[in-house]
């Protein structure tokens, strides 16, 4: 029976470059710009308004672009990218 709550975490897992914590963070910063722009210019989010407006309007909404560019890039690119950062031998 282990006595302990938590597991301590390896080394190699808690330490991340400052390359890569840059990196994993351009995502999320780019969500809450959308998020934040969004929030700031209501008046650019035609759904709130949809008067005869067809759905290529609706959803091509630059807000709403930099929002799915943020999550794409966090999910998409920057994990492979941070993989490959970590696994290196650090040169890169």
């Amino acid at each position: 029976m282990q006595a302990e709550i938590a597991t301590p975490i390896p080394a190699v897992a808690a330490y991340r470059s400052p390359r890569a914590r840059a990196i994993a963070l351009l995502g999320p910063l780019t969500v809450a710009a959308g998020i934040v722009w969004a929030i700031l210019q209501p008046y650019r989010l035609t759904l709130l308004h949809p008067h005869g407006q067809g759905f290529w309007w609706l959803a091509i909404e630059p807000p709403l672009l930099v929002i799915a560019a943020g999550a794409f890039f966090a999910l998409v690119v920057a994990r492979p990218l941070i993989a490959d950062l970590e696994g290196s031998d650090g040169t890169a």
